[in-house]
């Protein structure tokens, strides 16, 4: 049995993760990691650094693309980029926290968190729509790698709606699920299988 090993990164903490209230940061506001995200990455990287890892991707977005970059220097890789797994497209919204968004716009609030899946955040994406460009470009990764372990930094919804995918919960669930900032998500590929063994671990994180 040849196992194929994933591990689904979300990208360390940015200014905008941290705001009081947070302001959605989707595909358009491409911020770098703030001091917190930076030291996040090296502790990512250092809990990775013992594995054996012979690729690296990442979104194309600058948070994404740090992270990974941390990650791949203790292996002495390059970080490949995958457009595909680029951050939701969060539209009108975008740079908007919940609570404005509640008050302009509360018939599309109120759709969109009783089921993402369906009802886009307005002017961007829906959950499926996140999925349906990014799941083909992790089976690609998957069927690329057999027997290999590899690491694939990507964001919050993406990582969501791939990890509901994989546990067979219903996309509009998706929403509920964590992804704390430079998280690891392991998915292994066995007899054209893809599992999700551990997701949204940080014990890294804790010092």
């Amino acid at each position: 049995m040849t196992a194929t090993q994933l591990l689904l990164v979300r990208h360390g903490t940015t200014d905008a993760n941290v705001r009081v209230p947070y302001i959605l940061q989707g595909s358009s506001i491409d911020l770098p990691l703030n001091d917190n995200g930076r030291r996040q990455a090296q502790q990512v990287a250092q809990f990775l650094s013992d594995l054996p890892i012979k690729h690296v991707y990442s979104s194309p977005l600058q948070r994404a693309s740090e992270t990974a970059g941390a990650i791949a220097e203790r292996h002495d890789l390059s970080v490949h980029q995958i457009a595909e797994i680029t951050e939701c497209h969060v539209g009108v919204w975008e740079g908007k926290d919940w609570g404005t968004i509640a008050r302009e716009a509360p018939e599309a609030y109120r759709l969109f968190h009783e089921d993402p899946s369906t009802h886009p955040y307005l002017g961007g994406e829906t959950y499926s729509d996140v999925l349906r460009r990014a799941w083909p470009a992790f089976e690609r990764l998957l069927h690329q790698h057999v027997g290999e372990t590899v690491v694939v930094v990507a964001h919050n919804i993406v990582n969501r709606a791939l990890c509901a995918h994989l546990m067979g919960l219903e996309l509009r669930k998706a929403k509920g699920l964590a992804q704390d900032n430079c998280c690891v998500n392991i998915i292994q590929h066995v007899e054209g299988k893809s599992t999700l063994v551990t997701m949204n671990s940080v014990f890294h994180l804790r010092g």
